[in-house]
């Protein structure tokens, strides 16, 4: 292990200036609540009463106020639910949805964190199906609750006084669940009806996490993090409760804005950014943007990284990038470190610490090194399967991810592409990420997804929708040429559709059945 990354989890591990007593008390939090994410801000409020631990657009909280105000919050609204009831958070990036999964989610009830781009319908049939009982949203989502049919209590969670007043008009009363409740986070849905992944949390893998993350993306205890993704997503509320546990001032914005990004990173001095890909493609393009010096670490995930940005990001901004792999139902997996990134473009790293992960044919069978089949993984997050019923293939106790991969001879994991991504065309296969990556590289387009559609002769043909960038005057012929001289002929888009923008959900990922008909 790098010196380095011996002083930076040294130094974690006997962060905190609390007195002994105060010490004495953090193991009891897990005791009294269970593997939900309240412990975390228990812990954090005894270990660093004083530190700031949050940064939004109202201000700052230290801990202490933190755990206070969550407090309050559980013991205002610990009445409002009863039974197998669940509770909703519907809420953007700020500590109105800090506070209600750190408050609510000692009261023994599962906590559901919903997409704030959900449609009424969609908000309607998840918080029924999940048997949503008390929802606490932002109160720019008034109308969609209103369209959605949902019956249930409602609290403002953020944009008037209601929550606000409810905690300063309540004194905290300490008090243990009957049961530890469970944290649901939905599935992109960007396939289908999002799901609710239920997870079953353990200490071992717990520490185990966070002591591979300790090796392979150093953060520092005290250093302030950027958390750009939406935190109900399972990239923005991994590392929110990651900055937490480790007593950083996590900073957030309600929405991101790239410019806006680069000028909090610079003036929290931060040490971490949280992101997804398209988020470092959009801080690229801030004309004149700050390469802020403070940054040690960015966190990447949520989507492919495409070699392209890796490599152009890291020219800009320094060897700090690390590329994560998992899934909302499987957890973390795998960790690319700048290293990795060097030496092999486009992978996603080796297995975490505890984790285990194998290229699978559709027999169960392992494949060697180089050959692609579906990727496994194990012994990290325990998937309890989804909400409404049913699950994940699961063989030897490793749960598929239903994206296609292989490895390299160094033991490098690279994620080809999704299952139900995969063209076949003309008896072919192709994955759309090398396509998409080769466009990416030309001087004229600023983005490119790549999508099969359906072709009487060939069964499948390639599509390709291109945002050109400003003045750009390249012709679909163009860059037909450009891929036919660099890849082979079956992996030519026939079809390039030139749009102003790519339809994204709020964690960048392509909405692909938004896309205009090639």
């Amino acid at each position: 292990m790098p010196l380095e990354t011996i002083r930076t989890l040294a130094g974690n591990l006997l962060a905190g200036t609390a007195r002994p007593d105060r010490l004495a008390r953090v193991p009891f939090q897990m005791t009294r609540y269970g593997a939900v994410p309240a412990v975390v801000g228990a812990m954090s409020a005894l270990r660093f009463p004083h530190r700031v631990a949050l940064i939004d657009e109202r201000g700052t909280l230290t801990f202490a106020e933190l755990e206070r105000k969550a407090a309050a919050l559980a013991t205002a609204l610990r009445d409002s639910v009863t039974g197998d009831g669940r509770i909703g958070v519907l809420a953007r990036n700020h500590r109105g949805f800090v506070l209600a999964v750190l408050g609510l989610s000692r009261l023994g009830h599962d906590v559901v964190l919903l997409n704030t781009d959900f449609s009424a319908p969609q908000l309607g049939a998840v918080a029924d199906r999940e048997g949503i009982a008390l929802l606490l949203h932002d109160a720019e989502f008034d109308e969609l609750v209103d369209a959605s049919g949902f019956a249930g209590v409602r609290v403002h969670s953020y944009g008037d006084a209601q929550l606000g007043s409810l905690i300063e008009d309540v004194e905290p009363v300490p008090f243990s669940p009957e049961r530890p409740g469970r944290l649901v986070i939905m599935t992109s849905g960007t396939t289908g009806t999002p799901k609710g992944a239920r997870h079953d949390y353990s200490l071992p893998a717990l520490l185990a996490g966070g002591l591979s993350f300790a090796r392979r993306a150093p953060m520092r205890s005290g250093s302030p993090v950027v958390v750009a993704p939406p935190l109900f997503h399972v990239l923005g509320f991994g590392f929110l409760m990651m900055g937490l546990a480790l007593g950083s001032p996590v900073v957030l914005a309600p929405r991101f804005d790239p410019a806006a990004t680069l000028a909090a990173i610079e003036r929290h001095e931060a040490g971490t950014l949280v992101a997804v890909p398209i988020m470092l493609q959009r801080m690229l393009d801030v004309p004149y943007g700050p390469r802020p010096m403070s940054l040690r670490t960015v966190l990447c995930g949520g989507s492919a990284l495409l070699p392209h940005l890796s490599e152009r990001f890291m020219d800009e901004f320094g060897d700090v990038l690390r590329n994560l792999y998992g899934a909302t139902e499987t957890g973390w997996a795998a960790i690319a470190t700048p290293e990795d990134l060097r030496a092999a473009p486009g992978t996603v790293g080796r297995p975490s610490l505890g984790i285990k992960v194998k290229i699978l044919d559709a027999d169960g069978r392992e494949l060697p090194a180089g050959e692609t089949g579906e990727i496994f993984t194990g012994g990290g997050l325990r998937f309890s399967g989804y909400t409404g019923g049913g699950g994940k293939d699961v063989r030897n106790g490793l749960t598929a991810t239903g994206d296609l991969g292989h490895l390299d001879a160094s033991g490098r994991l690279f994620v080809d592409g999704r299952a139900d991504d995969m063209i076949v065309s003309g008896g072919e296969n192709v994955f759309p990420g090398e396509v998409e990556d080769l466009l990416n590289r030309h001087e004229d387009v600023a983005e490119v997804t790549v999508t099969g559609v359906p072709d009487d002769t060939f069964g499948e043909r390639l599509a390709a929708h291109v945002v050109l960038v400003p003045g750009a005057a390249t012709t679909a012929d163009d860059l037909r040429d450009y891929v036919r001289q660099r890849l082979a002929r079956f992996k030519v888009p026939r079809d390039i559709v030139f749009v102003p923008e790519l339809p994204r959900t709020s964690t960048g990922k392509v909405r692909r059945r938004s896309l205009p008909d090639a």
